[in-house]
Order: C-alpha cells, then sequence, then structure tokens
C-alpha cells in the first residue's frame, strides 16, 4: 500500500476512535508497530491532534477537534461550497467560532488556480444577504452545543414581562431575516416556547439538571405552537407582493396565484403572534392586504391611524 493512501486509511480509523494503541492499529493494518509509531509521528506533525497516555493502559487518544479525511469536490461544487459559506459571514453572529472562516481559507488555498481565478471573480458579485442583528456567539455556540449533547441551558432572557433567569432544553436552533430563533422547552413554564438568541443575555450548560429524551428527539418540524391556539390569516397579495413572498419558505407555498399574477396567502398562526404577523404585512404597504382575521385588521387599522395622527399633528415627537 502506497504511503499516501496508508496516511489516509490511517486517519479515518482513528477518527473512528476514542482511544487507541500502536497495536492495535498494527493488527488491524498488518503493519510492524514501528511503521505505526513513525505515521503518527508524521500525521502529528501534519496536524492531527494526537496526544499520547502515559501509564498502565495508556496509548493514544485524538483531540476533540478531529481530522476529516480528504474529500474531492468537482469545479462547480467548489463554487456552490465556497459561495454558501462565504455568504455565512453576512449574519451578525454565528455558532461556529472561527470555523467557518477557517474552513474556507483552507478551501480556497488548495484549489487549483483556475478555480480560484473564478471565486475570485464572484467574490463580489454573488452573495446571500442576511441583515446583521446585534447578538453574542458565545451564547449561539453553547446553544449549538446543548443540541449536540441533548443538554439543559439556564439562560437570562428578555421578554415582555421584564428579564428572568430559567432553564431551557433546546431542540433545534434556526436563522430567518438575520435573527437566530432557538425552539426549547422551557422548565420554568414546563411547555415549549420559541426563544429569540439576541434576547439571551448570557448562557451556561446546566450539569445539574438532566435533560429530556423526548425533548432531545424532537426537530424543527416539531413547531413549539402547536399547542396554542391558531387564527388563520387571510393576505390578499398584488403581482409585486406574490413575487415579494414567493420566495419565503413559510409564505411561499401557501399562495394561490391568479392569472394576472396576483394572488392570495392562507396560512394558520398562533393567536398571540397575531401583532407580529400583522406587523410582517403591514410593512409591505398597498402590496399586501390582511382580510382575516378580524384582531389583526383592527390592529392594522388601529396603527395607520396612530401613524397618520403623528404626521398630520403640527408637532411631532420629534426634538
Amino acid at each position: 500500500m502506497p504511503k499516501s493512501q496508508r496516511l489516509i486509511q490511517l486517519i479515518m480509523m482513528i477518527n473512528a476512535k476514542k482511544s487507541f494503541t500502536v497495536q492495535e492499529l498494527a493488527d488491524e493494518l498488518g503493519l510492524s508497530t514501528r511503521t505505526i509509531t513513525r505515521d503518527l509521528l508524521e500525521l502529528s506533525e501534519l496536524g492531527v491532534p494526537l496526544y499520547s497516555v502515559q501509564g498502565r493502559g495508556g496509548g493514544y487518544r485524538l483531540l476533540q477537534e478531529r481530522i476529516l479525511p480528504p474529500i474531492s469536490f468537482t469545479e462547480s461544487e467548489a463554487l456552490a461550497m465556497f459561495i454558501a459559506c462565504q455568504s455565512l459571514e453576512f449574519f451578525g453572529s454565528l455558532p461556529f467560532d472561527e470555523g467557518a472562516r477557517s474552513a474556507l481559507h483552507k478551501f480556497y488555498h488548495y484549489l487549483p488556480a483556475d478555480v480560484q481565478e473564478q471565486i475570485d471573480l464572484l467574490r463580489h458579485k454573488v452573495a446571500i444577504w442576511s441583515p446583521q442583528r446585534p447578538m453574542l456567539p458565545e451564547n449561539l455556540r453553547v446553544l449549538l452545543q446543548a443540541l449536540t449533547q441533548g443538554a439543559v441551558v439556564t439562560i437570562e432572557y428578555s421578554s415582555s414581562e421584564g428579564t428572568s433567569k430559567r432553564n431551557i432544553q433546546p431542540f433545534a436552533l434556526y436563522a430567518s431575516a438575520g435573527y437566530w430563533y432557538c425552539p426549547a422547552y422551557c422548565f420554568k413554564r414546563q411547555d415549549y416556547r420559541l426563544f429569540r438568541a439576541d434576547r439571551i443575555h448570557s448562557a451556561q450548560l446546566n450539569e445539574e439538571t438532566a435533560g429530556l429524551e423526548e425533548v432531545h428527539k424532537r426537530t424543527l418540524v416539531d413547531i413549539p405552537d402547536e399547542n396554542s391556539e391558531q387564527v388563520t390569516f387571510v393576505v390578499y397579495l398584488t403581482k409585486n407582493g406574490v413575487r415579494l413572498l414567493e420566495s419565503d419558505p413559510w409564505l411561499g407555498q401557501a399562495i394561490v396565484r391568479n392569472t394576472d399574477g396576483s394572488g392570495k396567502a392562507v396560512v394558520q398562526v398562533a393567536k398571540k403572534h397575531i401583532p407580529f404577523n400583522a406587523d410582517f404585512f403591514l410593512k409591505m404597504g398597498t402590496d399586501a392586504q390582511v382580510a382575516a382575521p378580524e384582531e389583526a385588521v383592527a390592529y392594522i387599522r388601529q396603527k395607520i391611524r396612530d401613524m397618520a395622527a403623528l404626521y398630520v399633528a403640527k408637532d411631532g415627537p420629534h426634538p
């Protein structure tokens, strides 16, 4: 077996093990312990995070950040990967430390020169924009860690009721319109809640409270408000309104188009989120008209009256 192939096989083997001895690897590969020791030393010099364990039962262990084996990409796959990773930079915060930026640098460095030229050309021509929202990246990292472990997190959270301390068990994490959202089980409310990451002032893993297995099994498909009272939003859209919403992952699939390009969207939302959804459609101006529920229509009418009074008044709130 060529040395390069042997080293790649060795990386794959030790990645699958929490700990190992030279003799174990030698037996599996049918090589001498001297050859395995020499290969491990070379892998360590190449950056594979190995460390030796001394004493009885010793051997080698791999640090938490394991090295993945080489992966081959086609040219189109390389361009797609680079643009996707580069778009993450537009988020105000990410739960990946510097991992995305570091991976992007390594990825670019080992690409052929002609593919690098294509990426350089597209770097400032193609992007997936996302509004930057202020939030603490360390909190996102704690939430992500809790997801992988099924662990409980103690957070300080700001809501309409003020700032409170509570234990939650996250079961998902997603970004929308620049915000990070964390669906989780709240031990204080003994119910599922949706938390906005920018409202979390601090987050720490809680090792004293055991996570619930039924929570850990949930995914993004399990909506936190599934047990909340629901209302039906009926929204009429202009042709431009359809264009603005057709790419929305939630609303796009609910649009029924008319022959002239206009349309109507009918969606179910939690009753307690009527103001949030009404504000969303209000921002679309004349491209969206909410027809139901009546609570949303009344809310929008009052908002419009308040805005009209603000601009009709001789003395506005300006200093």
